[in-house]
Order: C-alpha cells, then structure tokens, then sequence
C-alpha cells in the first residue's frame, strides 16, 4: 500500500489552513483597506522564497469516528523568506483569526520565529496586527484558571536586539504584547489611517472612565511624533519599500560588516552652493536636510524619525558606497538646542550604529540644552547624559562636522573626545563653554561702568572677542584638527567612510542595545 489517503489529507488541511479566518472575515479585512498575512508574506519575500514553517498548525475538532471536524488555523504565520537576494525570517500575524488574540494563537511558533532569526543570524521582520497577548476574559473562563503573567521567550527578543536586525511594522491595530513586539525593534513604523498602537485599546480605557476612538487614543501621528515608533508612512506598499531600504544598510547580523554597495556619484563631488548654506548673523536658520543630501551619495539618504525629537536629524546614508549612520543638528528646530526627545533620538541612532557597525557621522550645530521649566519637567539632564554616555561607550568610527555652534555640555556631545579625532569645521564654526555674545554686559560689568561711552565700549569689546572666537585661532592651537571649505565635505567623509573600514570589527558589542 502507497501513502495515497495521507498524501491526500495533508492537501486537505494545508488547503483549510490557507483558507485563514474565512471568506467572510477576509472580505471584512479587505474593506478596511488592509491586505491579509499571506498577502503581506508574497508582498515582502522575493517571489518564490518563501517557505512556511507550522503550516499545519492550529486548532482541530473530530467527530466521533476520529474524523476532522473544523480547523482553525493559528493566527501567526512564519517561515524563512529572502528580500533581495538575502535570506530572512518573515513573521505576519492573521488578524482574520480571532483579531490577532492570543487565544486563537500558538505561542511557541512565535518563540520558534524568534529563535530561527537568532541561531540561523537573520533579520527578523514581524509584520504585526492584532492583540498577540492573553486574549481576552472568556480565554480565563475557558481555562478555568487565571495566571501570574510571564512572556516565554522574551529574553530570545531582547537578545535578538543585539545580534540581527529587526523590523516592526503595525499593519492594524495593535496593543498589549502587539505593542511590545512593535518597540522591541531597530525599526519600526504604523499606517496612517490603519494602524493604531496602544498600551490597552478603546474597550479597556474605556472601562477605566477614559472614552477615545482608536485613532484619538493611538493614532499613528501620536506615535510617529512621541518616538514610540520611527515613523508612519502612507500606505502598506511604502511600509515594504522602507523594510526594504533599512535592511539595505544593515548586515544581516553582528557577526558581519555592513556591505558597500558602490553606486556612480563621484566620491570628489563638490557643491558650490554649501559655501553660502550657513548664514553670518548666528540668529537666521537655514535648512538641514539639503546639506545631508548634498553630501551623501546621491539618492541614498534615509531618514529614520522625521517627525520626533526635532533638535537633530538621523537617518543612514552611503558615502563611496559605505553605509554610514548620519546625525545632524537641525537648526530650523529651537535652533538646534537639544530637548530630552533630542537626546533620546541621538541616544537610539548612536546605539543602533555600534550595533550593527556602521561609521558615525555628525553635523554639528549645537547652541547646547534646552533651558528653563520645560527642560527641567523633561529632565533634559538625565536624557543628554544618557546621549552622552552612548557616545562614549560607541566603537564604531566617528566623523564630526562642525558646520557653526558647538556650546555646553551638550555642543562637546559633537565626537567621543577619547578617541581619534576625524573632525573638521566650516569656517563658520563658532564653539565655547558658553556663547561669547550673552556674557559680555556681566563679564565686563566694571570696565563699561567705568567707561565715558559704555556703548562704544561694549562694541569694542565685541570686535576684540570676534577675533579670539575665530576658528581659525582653535587650528593653530590644534583644537580643531581641520578647517575646510563647506564644497569639499563630501570628499572628506567619503575618504573617512573608505579608512573607517579597517577599524570595524564584527562581532557583538559588550552590552545590549537600549530599546
């Protein structure tokens, strides 16, 4: 006898399996403008790649004679997968099977997804929809018991921050251990208009006097704007193409090196018009994100946190092909000061670069910390230092560009200062303890009082402090290793980016990354 009947049955239960929650549950999925699990798995993997692991699993009612009665399938879906050309693990919860709720799932699958993306060192992409948590209070009935809460298998989460890249993308509503996979992540963005995020949703806050539609209670512009996630996009499709761009810069795990992708802009490129882009008077803004544009390689900058902690800019970018991680002060933006938020963005972009090994470049415009009230309810102190700390504790190659201010505590967060200086200035660098400019009345308080014209005097004052504060007086006492004409940044960062290559070392870092 062959293996006909079996043969036969296994096509039976992996035809139900791929029925999901059913052609009316999917209908209802497709008028809320959402694509299903199985669509967003062929969407992201190469077409062909993907290979579903527990294909099978769910849950089964016989009939009396030992025949299959029902099956549902669980609600979340895993395999390995490639995105262009690179072998990944593809998770995709099925919010079509009991909106995503723990009492419809198998939690070892998610732990073994967790697992596969550690010990086989591949990116982990959780396209997330639904609660993913403990059900709701008719799971507790049906189990006749209640629980002291535990998450088997977070410790594999938090490890897997610090050996592969992970990506979080809320392709619904999303909440209780949902959320928590959604911030466990290098990167992670919501849908707007689609996708909410929240601790407990509508029904639960409700029950606790607070009355909110799901997007005035977790609306992706909340997020996108309190850095609880990196950012919101417009629809499912750009969501793929950003998973796609992140992983580009990254190297599959910890135990490699990002790779170069060399492209055709020339690395000696100049742009005439930086010579002009910092204003004289020190008070006129000027937009950032051109400058980064005009000095990475062309097409390649990828920004991560638009809309949160708005003091600095961050994103990953190509120099000469070299994939390098970009800070850069936003004067347009409190001109530049750091806020707590700031601090917390820098903090995230540092730690993600050590991580994955990848040279640090900043463009310094730095007036220093927030300051009054709001920076102390925000205890921009605590936040800052914890910025500098990460600065410090960084090993990845850095690159500093001081394009005009560098003041305080926060302005000498500008490079690690126990390390070798790849740094340069524009010569409109402009540093100090603390700006010349507001000290000048109670420095030379006795001198201007004693003077016939305190006026004349204050702008003579002036004049002599304009000629010590040039930066040209730091190079000659080597304070600044390097004064350079703003055309030709690009050139030397692209010649830092290219030696940087012989300092990076594969391998995990000493700690963990900070979710």
């Amino acid at each position: 006898m062959g293996w006909d009947t079996e043969i036969e049955e296994l096509r039976r239960r992996q035809e139900l399996a791929r029925r999901m929650g059913g052609a009316e549950k999917l209908a209802r999925q497709a008028a809320a403008g959402r694509m299903d699990a199985r669509a967003r798995i062929a969407a992201v993997a190469d077409p062909g790649t993907f290979r579903e692991i527990g294909e099978l699993s769910g849950f089964a009612s016989y009939a009396e004679d030992g025949e299959m009665a029902a099956f549902l399938p669980a609600n979340f879906l895993f395999g390995r997968g490639e995105i262009d050309g690179r072998p990944v693990v593809v998770t995709a919860d099925d919010f079509t099977v009991r909106g995503g709720a723990a009492d419809a799932a198998l939690h070892r699958k998610l732990l073994e997804a967790e697992r596969l993306a550690s010990e086989y060192r591949m990116p982990l992409i959780r396209m997330i929809e639904g609660t993913g948590g403990g059900g709701s209070v008719r799971t507790l009935e049906a189990m006749g018991h209640t629980y002291i809460p535990e998450i088997p298998g977070w410790e594999v989460m938090v490890a897997n921050m610090s050996d592969v890249p992970v990506v979080a993308l809320g392709l619904g509503p999303v909440a209780g251990l949902g959320a928590g996979r959604m911030v466990m992540a290098h990167y992670s963005l919501l849908v707007e208009g689609v996708s909410q995020m929240f601790v407990a949703g509508p029904p639960v806050v409700a029950a606790a006097g607070e009355v909110r539609t799901k997007e005035e209670l977790g609306g992706a512009a909340i997020h996108a704007k309190n850095g609880a996630v990196d950012d919101r996009v417009a629809s499912e499709a750009e969501a793929f193409d950003r998973l796609r761009r992140f992983l580009s810069y990254l190297p599959s795990c910890v135990d490699e090196l990002p790779q170069r992708v060399k492209g055709r802009d020339n690395p000696a490129r100049r742009e005439a018009w930086l010579n002009d882009a910092v204003p004289r008077d020190s008070r006129r803004l000027y937009p950032i994100r051109p400058i980064v544009e005009a000095i990475v390689d062309k097409g390649s900058w990828f920004e991560i946190g638009r809309e949160w902690g708005l003091g600095v800019v961050t994103g990953l970018a190509r120099l000469d092909g070299y994939a390098v991680a970009v800070i850069a002060s936003n004067p347009e933006a409190l001109g530049g000061l750091w806020t707590a938020a700031t601090a917390r963005k820098v903090e995230r972009m540092v730690d993600l670069a050590d991580t994955f090994h990848l040279p640090v470049v900043h463009l310094v415009d730095n007036p220093g910390f927030l300051i009054g009230r709001r920076a102390e309810d925000e205890a921009t102190i605590r936040w800052g230092s914890r910025a500098l700390a990460a600065i410090y504790q960084v090993s990845v190659p850095w690159a500093s560009v001081i394009l005009r201010k560098a003041y305080g505590m926060a302005g000498s967060a500008h490079a690690p200062a126990d390390r070798f200086r790849w740094r340069m200035a524009w010569p409109s660098g402009d540093w100090g303890s603390l700006p010349i400019a507001g000290g000048l009345e109670a420095a030379y308080k006795s001198e201007l009082e004693a003077s016939d014209d305190p006026g004349a005097k204050l702008k003579d004052i002036r004049a002599r402090l304009d000629r010590v504060r040039s930066p040209f007086r730091t190079a000659e006492r080597f304070g600044v290793e390097a004064i350079i004409a703003p055309e030709e940044t690009r050139a030397e960062l692209c010649a830092f980016a290219a030696m940087a290559q012989r300092a990076l070392k594969p391998g995990r870092k000493g700690r963990g990354l900070r979710p």
